[in-house]
């Protein structure tokens, strides 16, 4: 709410800091990527997602000095606040139905609220004049709304219950006097002014960095809706830390100890590199082994000897102590295309994008689809 104020596998069979990709969207801020099917960011009504956008292209106009507002900046907002208004009817013209309000705001206790705040819309916005409640998908207050509404959508009204109105309004006070939002610790305080709590700062920004990474998804033109669905999952999870043992068809969980090194995965939620592959297969439907090793037995076997260009996305890769003896394979990773793959490496790293070379020993790899 708006306030002014070793088993020689690195996947063991079971019994956040998450790195951040929104400097790494910056490469890419020109463009206007439609989220990936899947994963986290499938959660954005499309309807929603058109108003972060259209906001992000207004902004400019608005608040020439601010630098850096990007969509995931406004969908790690809305996520928090409302869930992207999901359950709500979006009009084409962006009207949400039906509204959304926050708890009265009356000092009450009741949604965590202990401060009063006298009413300042007579009820237009908040639907009571006894006193203030947070509306629309971003949550302002209809006082706040007073000093940052703006009309996005052209009917020379600014409204919060209006996804393109609450969406540019939320750009623009985070963009306060001409934030460079590219810095980490600008974005910091901008959400903090946003909500005066530091948990929610690493909520939202949990959020921010799931969307980016979605916005910086390869293009996967050509590739088949079955594979697609599968990449698409374990692209979801970049950012998620690696956590020994762990990882089911369900998602990212608490891991076992110890792996080799001794490192214990039973305080890490996340995914050792068999679970990645384990949770992105079943988003299509198939259920594979729990270790690297068990899945170089699923599929049709793919030779080292005809080395990786051969490989086609989705295609599982594997990695051995001694390469042409499945029984020593350590890890598992997904092929993506051109030389890459989603890969969970090791303990103290979190599911990325590195190159298939990144991982010694390779062994060949295994097509499931």
């Amino acid at each position: 709410m708006v306030l002014l104020l070793s088993a020689a596998v690195c996947c063991a069979a079971p019994i956040s800091s998450a790195i951040s990709a929104y400097a790494a969207l910056q490469a890419g801020a020109g463009r206007q990527d439609a989220i990936v099917g899947g994963g986290s960011s499938a959660d954005i009504p499309a309807r929603m997602l058109t108003a972060y956008k259209k906001a992000v292209q207004q902004t400019g106009r608005h608040a020439p000095t601010c630098r850096g507002m990007l969509w995931p900046v406004l969908a790690g907002i809305a996520k928090v606040e409302s869930n992207h208004a999901t359950g709500h009817t979006i009009t084409a013209s962006g009207d949400i139905r039906p509204r959304i309000y926050g708890v009265l705001l009356n000092g009450s206790g009741a949604g965590g609220n202990t401060t009063s705040f006298p009413d300042t819309d007579g009820g237009r916005w908040d639907g009571t004049a006894m006193g203030e409640r947070a509306v629309g998908p971003f949550q302002f207050l209809p006082s706040t709304w007073q000093s940052i509404g703006a009309d996005a959508n052209g009917d020379r009204v600014a409204d919060p219950h209006n996804a393109d109105d609450a969406a540019l309004g939320a750009a623009l006070y985070l963009c306060g006097e001409g934030r460079n939002l590219t810095q980490r610790a600008q974005l910091k305080a901008a959400i903090y002014q946003y909500n005066h709590s530091t948990a929610y700062v690493a909520d939202v920004l949990g959020w921010i960095d799931k969307y980016a990474a979605a916005a910086n998804d390869p293009a996967l033109d050509g590739v088949s809706g079955t594979v697609r669905t599968v990449i698409s999952a374990a692209l979801s999870q970049r950012g998620v830390p690696y956590s020994w043992g762990g990882g089911s068809v369900q998602g990212p969980s608490y891991g076992i100890c110890c792996s080799p090194s001794g490192t214990s995965g039973t305080s890490v939620k996340g995914f050792d590199c068999s679970g990645l592959t384990l949770y992105a297969y079943a988003r299509a439907g198939i259920r594979l082994p729990r270790t690297a090793a068990a899945q170089a037995g699923i599929g049709r076997r793919i030779p080292a000897r005809l080395g990786t260009g051969v490989l086609k996305p989705g295609d599982l890769v594997f990695y051995a102590h001694t390469p042409g003896r499945d029984s020593t394979i350590y890890h598992v990773g997904l092929y993506l295309g051109h030389g890459q793959m989603i890969n969970a490496a090791r303990p103290g790293t979190v599911v990325r994008v590195d190159s298939v070379e990144a991982m010694s020993g390779y062994a060949g790899g295994a097509r499931l689809l």
